[in-house]
């Protein structure tokens, strides 16, 4: 009888360029998949209610995926520090594969599950199939990890050739017997009371055949005018792959090779393309920052920043949340969020610098909201970007940028259509004045059937005084 080896699945739910399956797959032994939802390894996030959305239908997908393999998965629930060499145990497995993770209770928990499997007389064998660089292969010339992004893109580029992208994995034969599994439906990972997740199906196709399906339509109809068009969010022609990346159903090596054919066949112009890949460059810049200063998910990287006044403002955060702060592009954005678990990113940055600098709210409460509600909800990219926004983290924006929500939704959504679109209470108000609908006449209002502070909220801050208040408090701490 061959032993069996065990594939620990986590953020790599794919058969193409999965260096860890690959690994399994070639030892000719039967393959055990598992996948562990893990809420109780000490440090590790739970995820968020738009993530479990997304997981649920991406499990469902692979498992059916895998099916056709010959191949079945093992779900668990709990600690993974316990639960994988105890599988282990139970299947007499030779051998554990998995791909790494990055942040540091991540990595102290693998390391901790390797030595517990290596001292049991098993192998254990980890792979990076998350990154087109582990954070410690690109470095300063001191050797030093960076803090700017720019000279870590241009490392990053000056590398080289990132490595080809693994064969698929056309077979993954499991054990005749395998140890028992939860059943995904008892994990509920769906709501229900309410189902608050009803506008996501229409928009999102979670698995492996999905992000291949975007990538494909995203490059054969966007991505040649992607520098041009991301920052207009009524035009809709970002890539949405970030959900499928982050839960691994394709790969960063799989984009940036497929970008880079598209340049070279002159399907996409250069500087189209390689402002795309850039962006999957400060994902690798995301990981890299904390992969080196953890602390990030808690507290400000510039430690001046650990003394900056701000506000607890209970109505104002809610109002923020639920899209009702009478700032029509912020409650566009923040009510896209809610209906589809997705923002466009240029709007990100306007309703964060909104939240941080207008009502003086901490990133943290931002940072936290985004977790449970984005299907993209990326512990890296989500505490780096915030931290970049409140300018307290790496390669921040100065603390002076404060974004002035009218003009920026003039000028990114100049007629209105996505404003239209999310807040419908103003979809009859001419572009003139959809961006203020304050300063609208009451006759314009009238005729669109608008009444401030009723069927529309008046602006719950000034923007001219709050950017005064925060630029004094920014001050405080230059």
């Amino acid at each position: 009888m061959t032993d069996p080896v065990l594939l620990w699945l986590r953020e790599d739910l794919r058969f193409d360029d999965n260096p860890a399956m690959r690994a399994a797959a070639a030892t000719g032994q039967p393959v055990a998949c598992v996948f562990v939802l893990d809420d109780d390894t000490p440090g590790e996030m739970k995820m968020g209610g738009a993530q479990r959305w997304w997981l649920h239908h991406s499990l469902t997908a692979f498992s059916e995926d895998l099916k056709t393999r010959e191949g079945a998965l093992i779900l668990r629930r709990g600690d993974a520090r316990h639960i994988i060499p105890q599988l282990a145990e139970e299947l007499g497995a030779s051998d554990v594969f998995w791909n790494r993770r990055y942040m540091r209770w991540q990595t102290e928990a693998d390391s901790d599950i390797k030595k517990e499997l290596k001292d049991a007389g098993r192998g254990a064998e980890s792979f990076n199939g998350r990154l087109l660089y582990e954070p410690w292969e690109i470095e300063t010339k001191s050797g030093d990890p960076y803090r700017v992004f720019t000279p870590f893109w241009k490392n990053l580029q000056a590398k080289g050739e990132v490595r080809e992208a693994l064969p698929r994995v056309d077979k993954l034969t499991a054990p005749s017997s395998l140890p028992s599994s939860d059943r995904l439906e008892d994990w509920d990972l769906l709501p229900t009371r309410p189902d608050w997740a009803t506008g996501f199906a229409p928009v999102w196709s979670p698995g492996e055949k999905g992000a291949r399906a975007r990538l494909r339509e995203w490059l054969k109809n966007e991505a040649a005018r992607y520098k041009d068009t991301r920052n207009r969010p009524d035009l809709d022609e970002t890539s949405r792959l970030s959900p499928h990346l982050h839960f691994g159903e394709i790969s960063p090596v799989t984009i940036w090779h497929d970008v880079q054919a598209g340049i070279k066949a002159g399907d996409i112009p250069a500087d189209q393309g390689h402002t795309f890949l850039s962006e999957v460059a400060w994902r690798e810049f995301s990981y890299h920052l904390l992969y080196y200063q953890p602390q990030m998910t808690e507290e400000p990287l510039q430690e001046k920043f650990a003394d900056f006044e701000w506000d607890t403002d209970e109505t104002a955060l809610t109002a923020w949340q639920k899209g009702l702060t009478g700032y029509p592009i912020v409650d566009a954005g923040m009510r896209q969020l809610w209906q589809t678990g997705w923002m466009h990113n240029r709007v990100r940055m306007i309703v964060a610098s909104f939240l941080i600098k207008d009502l003086l709210i901490h990133w943290r409460e931002g940072m936290a909201w985004f977790w449970d509600t984005l299907v993209d909800a990326d512990q890296a990219n989500n505490t780096a970007s915030w931290q970049w926004v409140a300018g307290c983290g790496a390669d921040a924006a100065p603390y002076f940028r404060i974004f002035n929500p009218t003009t920026q939704g003039e000028k990114f959504d100049p007629d209105g259509d996505y404003i239209r679109k999310f807040v419908p209470e103003l979809s009859r108000l001419p572009a003139k004045y959809i961006h203020d609908p304050s300063n609208a006449p009451k006759d314009v209002l009238k005729e669109a059937g608008i009444r401030l502070g009723e069927t529309y909220p008046a602006p719950i801050v000034d923007h001219k005084k709050a950017r005064e208040d925060a630029l004094s408090r920014y001050q405080s701490i230059k």
